[in-house]
């Protein structure tokens, strides 16, 4: 099971929401198959609706 903590130790030139969003999407195509949102995204411009956007990304319903 991927979890986002482990995305962002990964990947610490992230920085941005949308770089996260970017890297959760890339891990999904490599072949996870779950994933577990266990702490909030720590940057400035993480809207609002941030576990929605990054289940989207993971389930590949944006591109």
């Amino acid at each position: 099971m991927l979890k986002l903590s482990d995305i962002l130790v990964a990947h610490k030139e992230i920085e941005s929401f949308d770089e996260l969003a970017a890297a959760v999407q890339d891990v999904a195509r490599q072949g996870e198959r779950f994933f577990r949102m266990d702490v909030k995204p720590p940057f400035p411009d993480t809207p609002d609706n941030w576990e929605d956007r990054l289940e989207a990304a993971f389930s590949g319903l944006i591109r």
